[in-house]
């Protein structure tokens, strides 16, 4: 299934408004593509440091601008996807569940994640079965929106629901491109999401169409560029340049599209959600 085109709103925009967050972060002082665990990376690619840095600080000098505040983690050596910090965990509901990673290549990141639960107050949840923060682990309102398919194992989602004590609703992935749940859905408020449904299967986009009738249904070219990967404070959303499309459905939407070229990111599969880490005390 391909969307050719952008779904129309169904009656006028609602009034947006944003709320301060705050955003956990790490700088990308040792990405490159080392290893190759998504279809997105590609080991033959050169990756240039500096010009990710400079990305990099354009979006959290952008979430400042926002009036943001932004938390930041020591990149460790050997950790190329350190600076993906979605991935690191959640923390949601007063409680932090810490990132348990499917490939080894990633597993001691979940340490450095942990080291900044429990520095912060909280106590660092640990799951028996593969979880990938929120990379998987999507807040919507008082409901989580799990991903499972390729990362983060569905059984999981039922730790994380008993520890962090609101209900989570297992949404499958089908396209490995859309590997983590954050590069297929967006959410924008307490109540409105974005979604590409080629990326989830059947009966998961019947649940994501009964629970969003009025969800922002993206092209398969702002998809294909990880222009859900989004972050959201409610009204200002930040996503990826190349966009443009989505772009245009979030300005109908009443919200305010902010775009970064995160395209050295880019190259190992992840953009301005895979990037923060939102902290919900």
């Amino acid at each position: 299934m391909d969307i050719a085109a952008a779904r129309p709103l169904r009656h006028a925009p609602t009034p947006r408004s944003a709320r301060p967050r705050r955003y956990l972060m790490t700088a990308p002082q040792f990405f490159a593509v080392d290893y190759v665990i998504n279809p997105w990376m590609d080991a033959s690619v050169v990756v240039d440091t500096d010009r990710a840095i400079t990305q990099w600080e354009t979006l959290r000098q952008t979430y400042l601008d926002l009036g943001h505040s932004v938390d930041l983690i020591d990149p460790v050596p050997g950790l190329p996807d350190m600076v993906y910090a979605a991935n690191g965990g959640t923390v949601l509901n007063g409680r932090a569940v810490v990132a348990r990673f499917a490939h080894p290549e990633r597993a001691r990141e979940a340490v450095a994640y942990a080291d900044w639960m429990t520095r912060n107050g909280y106590d660092a949840f640990e799951t028996r079965h593969v979880n990938e923060g929120q990379g998987d682990l999507l807040t919507v309102g008082g409901v989580v929106l799990a991903g499972f398919g390729f990362r983060t194992d569905r059984r999981a989602h039922d730790e994380v629901a008993g520890h962090i004590g609101l209900p989570v609703v297992s949404l499958e992935l089908v396209d490995p491109r859309f590997y983590h749940l954050d590069t297929a859905l967006a959410v924008l408020d307490d109540a409105t999401v974005a979604y590409y449904p080629p990326a989830f299967s059947q009966d998961s986009r019947a649940t994501l169409a009964g629970m969003f009738p009025d969800a922002i249904e993206v092209a398969s070219a702002d998809a294909y560029v990880l222009g859900l990967n989004v972050v959201s404070d409610g009204l200002n959303v930040v996503l990826p340049a190349a966009a443009t499309g989505f772009a245009e459905q979030l300005r109908a939407a009443g919200y305010r599209p902010v775009g970064v070229d995160l395209s050295e990111l880019l190259k190992g599969g992840g953009s301005v959600k895979c990037c923060t880490l939102e902290v919900f005390s």
